[in-house]
């Protein structure tokens, strides 16, 4: 049976929206609906059906945590499948109208819960409901990182996001649930550490996501009074085709035109290594490396050209073993201007 607690944003929210779209009183709509003692009711005289919808709940807690608060406020166990009839009236409006319940429980149960004797809002069960708690206060995203953490609570800032190493156990297990699937026998000499060995490569294929782009750099940035092109060709690139998970591989040629500052020669090799160790497509991984050196350096433009070939256009489907893939990003005057576009292509294809 899940155990849920009542949002305060998400009550909030309902409520406005049922002030909105759900004005409290109306002389002239009616709803067929069966209020708590049974009848048709309207929304003349009463707040009618729209008072009794659930709340919205969330944030799970532990059957501990419900039991000793149940204790503490002098309440029935909030475990047991079937709670006394004085707290089966405090069940949801929902519960209510379709036991046809007294009207009391129809008024408490718009949060689902009754009030214990210092207003705070207690556990209570209903035959076939949900199990509440009290409100805790919800989590907030204004400390400093953990902005976008979505592993905990404001109350748990103990907790530190799992590192890619500690992910190899539930990887190997699926590596291994692949196996079977296959029909292989997982426990064969040949298999027995095929699981952790798949998932320790996929790792290395895409340890870019690890990498950023100042760590690359490392400082590896400097002024030079040089405004004429750079360009380094041929850098081997080895990637993961994300449609796939097959490789694709080839060369990658980079051209910039330095403004007063000039990039070390290796951190162009380690732009692309970034970017290709992950599920990519080739025309995205072109842009990236792109923009990652126009993010570096400022240049006056930079262009970049890939050529690779793919593994899922080679070992399967169409089988086609001599085909490359060209792709090309020009940003700045590369673009603009087509005497330096030209002058970048030409130095590209000399050998």
């Amino acid at each position: 049976m899940s155990k849920f607690e009542i949002s305060d944003d998400a009550d909030e929210l309902n409520q406005e929206i049922d002030d909105t779209n759900f004005p409290s009183r109306s002389n002239s709509i009616c709803f067929g609906a069966a209020n708590g003692n049974g009848s048709t009711g309207s929304l003349n005289n009463s707040y009618g059906p729209f008072a009794n919808r659930r709340r919205s709940s969330s944030i799970r807690r532990t059957e501990s945590e419900m039991t000793e608060e149940a204790a503490q406020d002098g309440e029935p166990d909030a475990l047991s499948p079937v709670a006394t009839a004085e707290h089966s009236a405090g069940a949801s409006g929902e519960v209510a109208n379709n036991n046809h319940s007294s009207g009391r429980g129809a008024e408490n149960g718009e949060n689902g819960a009754s009030s214990g004797p210092n207003g705070s809002t207690s556990v209570v069960t209903a035959i076939g409901g949900l199990n509440r708690a009290r409100p805790t206060p919800i989590r907030t995203t204004s400390l400093s990182g953990h902005e976008k953490c979505t592993f905990h609570h404001d109350l748990e800032l103990d907790h530190k996001p799992l590192t890619r190493e500690d992910l190899l156990p539930l990887m190997s297990k699926s590596y291994r649930m692949l196996l079977s699937s296959l029909g292989e026998d997982p426990e064969r000499q040949g298999l027995l550490k095929t699981p952790e060995r798949a998932a320790k490569a996929m790792l290395f294929f895409t340890k870019g996501y690890d990498q950023s782009l100042e760590e690359a750099l490392n400082g590896a940035v400097f002024d030079e009074d040089h405004d004429e092109m750079v360009l380094v060709k041929d850098i081997e690139m080895f990637s993961m085709c994300e449609h796939h998970l097959v490789p694709f591989y080839g060369k990658v040629s980079i051209g910039y035109l330095p403004c007063k500052k000039i990039l070390g020669l290796s951190k162009l090799a380690r732009i692309v290594e970034i970017f290709s160790r992950r599920l990519q497509v080739q025309e995205r991984l072109t842009k990236q490396i792109a923009v990652a050196v126009t993010q570096a350096v400022q240049p006056a433009g930079v262009a970049v050209i890939i050529e690779g070939v793919h593994m899922c256009m080679v070992m399967r489907g169409v089988q086609k073993i001599n085909s490359k893939t060209v792709t090309s990003t020009m940003l700045g005057v590369f673009r603009d201007d087509p005497k330096t576009r030209e002058e970048f292509l030409t130095l590209c294809n000399n050998k």
